[in-house]
């Protein structure tokens, strides 16, 4: 098995990515375009995995078959602050039903290692239980991987789990696949490199800092 990453090709996943990319785009609607991204991608990532069934239902003229999911499968969304509570705000509209617990990870600067501030996943996890990570973007998977890892020793095997990320870097899509390659990961993009501070490039900035308007404004 080898790792699955899915980049859907829809115009409105590469518009609201645009939107991330471009340095003038102001902090407010930055966050709308990581919430709608968030959004298309969780739809996608629930395409051929959430859990549904056939019914037979009676409309006003006749009998006829449908689609209802299946209640009685629990989702737990784990965003990855901070960043990654700006995609979940997106695909909450499609999973309003799911668990939430957050992650809290810094990275360190220097060597791009990341260290658990907040850990807010439950003391067991359901067998059944979907997982659904929102990681803001993957550069070097550190952070990403930590998490899984911490899923895995709950007994969470790869086959309920699906990670949502607005940007992947090929390095760290590498890296994660050697530790889990039977991983779904969905991405708006895949983009090719890792500068110096192990930032993605071309990317689209610091997530955390334009989502919330702490970075500096570009002069006009």
């Amino acid at each position: 098995m080898s790792l699955r990453v899915v980049v859907p090709p829809h115009p409105l996943i590469g518009h609201s990515l645009t939107l991330l990319r471009d340095l003038q785009t102001p902090p407010a609607q930055f966050a709308t375009a990581m919430a709608e991204l968030g959004r298309w991608l969780t739809y996608e990532a629930l395409r051929d995995w959430i859990p549904h069934q056939r019914v037979s239902v009676q409309t006003p003229l006749a009998s006829t078959e449908g689609t209802l999911v299946d209640g009685t499968v629990d989702l737990l969304a784990v965003p990855i602050l901070r960043a990654g509570l700006g995609l979940w705000q997106g695909g909450q509209t499609v999973v309003p039903q799911a668990t939430v617990a957050h992650m809290g990870l810094r990275r360190d600067e220097q060597s791009a290692v990341a260290s658990v501030y907040l850990d807010c996943l439950p003391t067991t996890i359901g067998e059944r239980v979907g997982v659904l990570v929102f990681d803001p973007m993957l550069a070097t998977g550190g952070s990403l991987l930590q998490v899984l890892e911490r899923l895995q020793a709950k007994g969470v095997q790869v086959d309920r789990l699906r990670v949502i990320t607005a940007l992947a870097a090929q390095a760290g899509l590498k890296h994660v696949g050697e530790r889990f390659p039977q991983l779904t990961i969905y991405t708006a993009c895949i983009d090719p490199d890792l500068d110096s501070q192990y930032r993605i490039v071309p990317g689209l900035g610091d997530a955390g800092d334009r989502l919330y308007g702490t970075a500096p404004q570009p002069q006009s």
